[in-house]
């Protein structure tokens, strides 16, 4: 256990801690941290049942503090109003989402569903349960790739920014945290290369110019947890150097062992639809703080539209579940109007009215 997430760990002694995508790797490794912090009970939310599985056997194994395995999504609605009312769970860390850029250019339809509605979903279930319990705290686990968004999985976690946002209007602790890279994470480049690499090439890079911002596993869970302690807002955490994905791919080839890593080549292959070459932490629009003592900033952004947005989700809710793309991305760009759709998903939405023809 990373020494310095011990003293942010001691405010979840005793309590009930809900973790959506609780299977995933960033939110399995949250459980595992907080299974060090003894709370009365972890309820586990995932929708792989597999990873569910693995996690519940390995906290069983090390005989970790009460858990509620739950195999559903936060799609859900009246699942996660049974969950709320059976478990009242004081802190909810949402770390389900769908992640991979590329894939949700081909998949809009479910990263609004995921990332949008589910957010809003889940929020509904969490202002509806603080009705009746006090200090309830809604943390959403965002991304880099909400700001100037260029895919619709960014678009759609700004989109999940802003429902809690909203959350914080109705008595709750909200925040986001917005983070980068992390190494090791499931569909991360390092784990990519390493294969690559293991295979004799070649490694795989987008773009010559294309940096990310990279932070470990340990560090996230810092970030995180401090940002727990935090009142509700939006924090983004003290940035490392971007990094040069060709960078990274020459030094992994270069610290591989074995002489067949001597003949591994790069081979850059363009960027893929949604791909941005540089990620930002901060929209133009917003402004950041520096909190003193802290390895995190406030992010203070415009003023949400209340009776707006309100009016904007449920319009988004059946779109999504009626299956209209192109009407669910009209509202998409409602909410991010700087988000520009990418050539592929242009295509997507131009079958899509081609065959209502």
């Amino acid at each position: 256990m990373n020494n310095k997430l011990s003293p942010l760990l001691a405010p979840y002694a005793g309590k009930c801690i809900l973790i959506t995508g609780a299977g995933g790797f960033i939110g399995s490794a949250l459980v595992t941290a907080l299974a060090e912090a003894v709370p009365r009970l972890l309820v586990l939310l995932d929708n792989s049942e597999h990873n569910l599985h693995e996690l519940s056997m390995r906290l069983r194994k090390f005989n970790s503090p009460p858990h509620e395995a739950l195999l559903g999504d936060v799609c859900d609605a009246t699942l996660l109003a049974e969950m709320f009312e059976r478990y009242r769970p004081g802190m909810i860390f949402h770390a389900a989402a769908c992640k991979h850029v590329p894939l949700m250019e081909n998949n809009p339809l479910a990263a609004m569903r995921t990332n949008a509605v589910g957010t809003w979903r889940l929020m509904q279930a969490v202002t509806n349960a603080a009705k009746t319990a006090r200090d309830t705290q809604l943390l959403l686990i965002s991304t880099d790739k909400a700001v100037k968004p260029a895919s619709v999985m960014g678009a759609t976690k700004r989109v999940a920014e802003m429902v809690i946002d909203r959350a914080g209007s109705y008595g709750i602790t909200a925040q986001n945290i917005r983070l980068g890279n992390v190494f090791g994470s499931n569909g991360s480049v390092a784990p990519l290369f390493a294969r690559q690499i293991s295979h004799g090439g070649p490694v795989t890079v987008t773009h010559p110019e294309a940096e990310r911002y990279f932070f470990t596993l340990d560090d996230t869970l810092e970030i995180i947890l401090g940002a727990a302690t935090m009142p509700g807002g939006t924090f983004i955490p003290a940035l490392p150097p971007a990094l040069r994905i060709a960078d990274l791919a020459e030094r992994m080839i270069r610290e591989a062992r074995g002489a067949a890593s001597r003949d591994v080549s790069i081979k850059f292959t363009a960027l893929r639809p949604g791909d941005k070459l540089h990620e930002e932490f901060v929209n133009p629009d917003e402004i950041l703080e520096a909190l003193a003592g802290r390895q995190l900033s406030r992010v203070h952004g415009p003023v949400l539209d209340a009776l707006k947005f309100d009016a904007a989700m449920p319009r988004l809710e059946r779109a999504v579940e009626q299956r209209q793309l192109g009407t669910a991305m009209e509202i998409l760009r409602e909410f991010v109007p700087q988000y520009q759709p990418s050539v592929s998903l242009l295509a997507l939405l131009h079958e899509a009215s081609v065959a209502k023809t």
